[in-house]
């Protein structure tokens, strides 16, 4: 099954998608395939590997082993074009369509697309969004875009119509990793009606109260990173993934 119509039946089957970012620099390797099986029995639907910058002496090679000890599917998230590679399922193709930088816009996508085609990748066209979190993200700072202002609800719509009417399958609104306030409910309600496409959301979400709230106002996908970089946190993303999937009954 394509990664991208696994996405879209899990969204009509849970109610919303759960997947779980992984930075190379910030998860040691010694703690990779604990962390990986405990969020495959706590409920989450899969992951995304990559990050704003990289330290990690091989990207390849750490994507290959997430690949290697999950069964659920490795989607990139690229930081940049050295993160294309063979060894995830997919790619999420993103154009960040918030700012007017246009190596985010197309530049880098049309060095990347031959690279995607010959490791016969998956690509998954992703209309990118930062929005205001309350403090510089590393995102921002390493995109140079101007994030949309949380109170203009109607520039991020007018922005994600534009995605759709141009092809893209998803909507990604995203406040940034570490960030201080994660993407407003309203915003997220105001798009998700706005668009037909699903709407993903990420960024500075810290509890499952909130991971809730974001499913209750339009969100079809939500993605949490920094929160479980501590191994003490691990123990609650049975909880995220009960919160987010709002179809299925918690059971206690």
């Amino acid at each position: 099954m394509k990664i991208y119509n696994y996405l879209l039946e899990t969204i009509s089957k849970k109610g919303a998608a759960y997947l779980i970012l992984i930075d190379p620099d910030r998860l040691p390797d010694n703690k990779l395939g604990n962390f990986i099986s405990t969020c495959e029995i706590s409920g989450v639907d899969g992951f995304l590997v990559g990050g704003s910058l990289l330290f990690h002496e091989s990207f390849e090679a750490f994507t290959k082993k997430v690949r290697e000890n999950s069964k659920l599917p490795v989607i990139i998230f690229p930081g940049s074009i050295n993160q294309v590679n063979p060894s995830a399922d997919a790619i999420f193709f993103l154009s960040v369509i918030s700012g007017r930088n246009p190596e985010h816009l197309i530049g880098n996508h049309v060095i990347a697309a031959p690279l995607i085609k010959s490791y016969n990748l998956e690509a998954i066209s992703v209309g990118y969004m930062l929005i205001e979190s309350g403090k510089l993200t590393t995102t921002q700072y390493m995109n140079g875009s101007l994030p949309i202002p949380r109170n203009k609800k109607e520039i991020a719509s007018a922005t994600a119509l534009a995605a759709e009417y141009l092809g893209m399958k998803f909507i990604y609104l995203e406040a940034g990793s570490g960030a201080e306030k994660s993407v407003p409910n309203d915003m997220i309600s105001e798009v998700s009606q706005c668009c037909s496409i699903p709407v993903i959301v990420g960024g500075g979400i810290k509890s499952p109260i909130e991971a809730a709230e974001k499913v209750k106002n339009g969100a079809q996908i939500i993605v949490t990173g920094n929160h479980f970089e501590n191994e003490n946190t691990w123990d609650s993303l049975r909880t995220f993934a009960n919160a987010v999937h709002s179809k299925i009954p918690v059971t206690i």
